[in-house]
């Protein structure tokens, strides 16, 4: 099931394995949104929007998980592409080693800070308890969330999209079925949808760490590779820590956009985390296409193939403009109906309506310059270079800064939801003239090698 990215046509390679993480994708947003949907329903709306009020948090740890799973898997797929098997082990074990360290140091962080958190983002009184019994839950699980991205990182490294799926739909289908046992019939409320994600993701981390020890000899190190190499180290730190503080910073926007909806009260707070839900699950494509870009970008950097490098981001910037078209003329239509699925019918749809539709609709309007980031950004981490992709990072967060700032000081609800697309548009321009800055560096890099 591996996928040898440094040949072949770039347009079905890209597809093919987009599709499949496009679908785990989903699958993971899914569940998420059941989750929402469960605890609005059977808990109630100020319950969602508890569990709301958090989602910028979550990101944060969701962020960090990926961040370092994704800039350690750099390296393994820099070396797959290079055929240097020895160094694709090597750098699984140490990848293993230091997300050890990092899981551990993030989980004490996480658990230290979240009630002054909640309280600098203005987290409304009759939702802040159980808003931080969520969040707190969910920071207990930081280690499965980090080491599930981590082996599926592993596995895409190599070309390998397809069980990273088969385990995520594992995950959400058991995430279902632990979110009614706990919620429904053991009444545990936010704390039940909590333990049901840390407990799906961590089942699926196991799972996935079992079947590339049996089934991947690519990617099981042997026994005297089980220690930390300072080569090593140092080029995954290098790829991984501007990868985190890069969803670090972005996520910190997030949560100042939080902060300014939240002054809008729980019932505009449950209205936009339903319609954020809806807006997540559509750029779910988007964000698998980045995905794509991270293991095509770090397999043809070792090979040293420039020229198909840059074919291979014109090809995934059309595919990504047909799709952006497509996304929000799915959320234009479908925002309505799907904001009753997290309510029931003692609460007014026709109050949370036009909070919802704010947001949706100066979101769709933006969608294209979003789908550009994700792949500016990953094929720029993909062959090596983090510092350009984390100020793209930084472009946002002074995006959504400015804008929330002027939100709250107008008391507007629009501007509030405009921090988004304000900090797409800031973080596209940034990233599409950071990739022709590298892609000049790179091809200077290769023209400058010897010749064997």
């Amino acid at each position: 099931m591996q996928l040898d990215m440094t040949k072949g046509k770039i347009m079905p390679i890209l597809l093919r394995f987009t599709i499949p993480l496009m679908i785990g994708n989903m699958f993971q947003q899914l569940y998420n949104m059941v989750d929402t949907i469960i605890v609005g329903r059977f808990v109630g709306a100020g319950a969602l929007a508890a569990v709301g009020s958090t989602g910028t948090i979550m990101f944060l740890t969701t962020g960090f998980a990926q961040g370092v799973s994704s800039g350690f898997s750099v390296v393994v797929s820099q070396k797959y592409g290079a055929k240097d098997l020895n160094g694709v082990k090597a750098s699984v074990a140490n990848g293993i080693l230091l997300s050890i360290i990092s899981s551990i140091l993030m989980t004490v962080f996480c658990l230290v800070i979240m009630h002054p958190l909640l309280v600098l983002m203005n987290t409304p009184a009759d939702i802040f308890d159980n808003a931080y019994t969520y969040i707190m839950v969910i920071s207990i699980g930081i280690s499965a969330n980090v080491f599930y991205n981590l082996f599926s990182a592993y596995l895409r490294a190599v070309g390998n999209s397809q069980i990273p799926l088969f385990f995520l739909i594992f995950s959400a289908c058991l995430n279902v079925v632990l979110d009614l046992l706990l919620i429904v019939t053991f009444q545990m409320g936010v704390a039940g949808a909590a333990w049901a994600t840390n407990l799906s993701l961590l089942i699926s981390a196991v799972l996935c760490g079992i079947y590339i020890w049996f089934k991947a000899p690519d990617l099981k190190p042997g026994r005297n590779q089980w220690k930390l190499s300072g080569s090593i180290t140092s080029a995954q730190l290098a790829a991984g820590v501007p990868m985190s503080i890069q969803f670090a910073i972005t996520s910190s926007g997030t949560m100042i956009m939080q902060s300014a909806v939240n002054l809008f009260g729980s019932e505009a707070v449950a209205a936009y985390t339903a319609a954020n839900k809806l807006e997540n699950l559509v750029v779910q494509g988007m964000i698998a296409m980045g995905q794509t870009m991270a293991t095509y970008g770090g397999q043809n950097y070792g090979s040293g193939d420039v020229g198909r490098i840059k074919g291979g981001v014109k090809n995934a910037l059309i595919a990504e403009f047909i799709y952006s078209l497509a996304a929000a003329a799915i959320v234009f239509f479908l925002y309505k109906p799907c904001l009753g699925l997290f309510f029931t019918g003692n609460v007014d749809l026709n109050a949370m309506i036009p909070w919802a539709r704010t947001y949706c609709q100066l979101c769709i309007l933006f969608f294209v310059p979003l789908s550009t980031i994700f792949i500016f950004r990953n094929i720029m981490q993909g062959c090596g270079y983090g510092f350009l992709p984390m100020m793209g990072g930084v472009a946002e967060l002074i995006a959504r800064l400015i804008v929330s700032m002027a939100s709250i000081k107008l008391s507007s609800y629009f501007l509030a939801c405009f921090a988004d697309p304000a900090a797409w548009l800031s973080a596209g321009v940034f990233t599409g003239v950071s990739y022709l800055f590298v892609i000049r560096k790179i091809e200077q890099t290769f023209a400058d090698r010897p010749v064997e």
